[in-house]
Order: C-alpha cells, then sequence, then structure tokens
C-alpha cells in the first residue's frame, strides 16, 4: 500500500466516523472560539495541540509538491469535518 493510499484509508476511516452530522465539534470550530476569546477546556487545547503536531509531522512527510498540496487539503478536511475528540486519541499524542 502506498502512503497516498494509506492516507486516504486513514482519512475515509476518520470522516465515516459516526458525529460528523451536524453538531459536531471540529478542530476548526475550537480554533474559532479560542481566536473569538472564548475560553477552551484543557481537553480541548490538548486536541488542538495534537492536531497541529500532527499536521506538521504528515507535511514534514511528503516529498515534492504535488503529494504535499494533496495531503494539505486532506488536513483541512479534516479539520473542518472531523471531531475533534479523534485528536485526543493516543496515536496523535505520542507525536
Amino acid at each position: 500500500m502506498s502512503k497516498n493510499e494509506s492516507s486516504d484509508k486513514n482519512l475515509s476511516s476518520l470522516l465515516n466516523k459516526e458525529g460528523i452530522a451536524t453538531g459536531t465539534i471540529t478542530i476548526n470550530d475550537l480554533r474559532e472560539r479560542e481566536f473569538n476569546g472564548k475560553a477552551l477546556s484543557d481537553i480541548e487545547k490538548k486536541a488542538l495541540a495534537n492536531f497541529d503536531k500532527y499536521r506538521i509531522s504528515e507535511l514534514n512527510k511528503q516529498v515534492d509538491d504535488i503529494s504535499f498540496h494533496k495531503r494539505y487539503r486532506e488536513l483541512q478536511v479534516m479539520s473542518n469535518l472531523g471531531n475533534y475528540e479523534e485528536f485526543l486519541n493516543e496515536k496523535y499524542s505520542k507525536l
């Protein structure tokens, strides 16, 4: 399985979870709340920090512009649609 196939599978896995419909709190929702001066819980701050580390790690793995921009778009989708609680999982905390 290539890196792109693996990342596509990971993205599909994340986006197929329940909770993506209305009412899900996303990474971008947390960013917006923080930007507007609203306090975030420690858990929400941890999810943001984990996502940021994951995003940087994933983008640094890309070897050319095409793969970088593809992964960048995938990460945007994750932050726009995925539940922020996904980024509390241990695999994101170990980065």
